[in-house]
């Protein structure tokens, strides 16, 4: 089983040594950075390298400057998706975000982690899980979601959360660790 197979099977693999992995980030971070290049106004430069980067993204979604991803191809996007300045997602697994997702400045989706063991983590192995954005969520600056998270539909997540469990339907939480503090209608 190659590396790439067991990342997309969250099971452990080795990212750092293994050629195919190493080529696919080196290949989306030099788009990450051509892009992080452009200027505002180029908006249709902007949307051919968004369609080099993700995997799916609809032409209503806006990405500011800078942002930054693993590979990219494992990120799809739904209608009208909004991410602010430095949104940066690790995507060694697949990153799924509904319709109506707006996301503020500094924010971090992160399906990466490592294990627990010290001996694992010295080789390097590295496990990655999906994330789940439902729709019509508003993610508040700051916000980091961690591996495995599924984020619920019509959702606010509170500025500067750690998202470390899933979050339900219809509901407003936030905090370190981010927890649900009222239910909406």
């Amino acid at each position: 089983m190659t590396e790439r197979q067991k990342m997309m099977r969250g099971e452990l693999y080795d990212a750092n040594n293994d050629v195919e992995l190493i080529n696919e980030r080196r290949r989306c971070k030099d788009l990450c950075h051509e892009y992080n290049g452009l200027y505002p106004s180029d908006s249709q430069s902007q949307r051919a390298l968004q369609e080099k980067i993700f995997g799916t993204i609809d032409e209503t979604s806006v990405i500011v400057a800078p942002f930054w991803c693993d590979y990219g191809k494992n990120i799809h996007v739904g209608k009208n998706f909004f991410a602010n300045h430095n949104t940066i997602i690790l995507d060694g697994a697949k990153v799924q975000f509904g319709d109506n997702v707006f996301i503020a400045p500094n924010c971090g989706f992160y399906t990466a982690g490592h294990p627990i063991d010290a001996e694992k983590r010295a080789q390097g192995l590295e496990y990655a899980y999906p994330i789940t954005v439902g729709n019509d969520v508003w993610i508040g600056a700051g916000v980091q979601i961690l591996p495995g998270v599924t984020v619920g539909n019509n959702v606010v997540i509170g500025a500067g959360s750690v998202v470390n469990k899933d979050i339900p339907d219809n509901v407003i939480a936030a905090g370190n660790p981010c927890r649900v503090i009222k239910k909406q209608k």
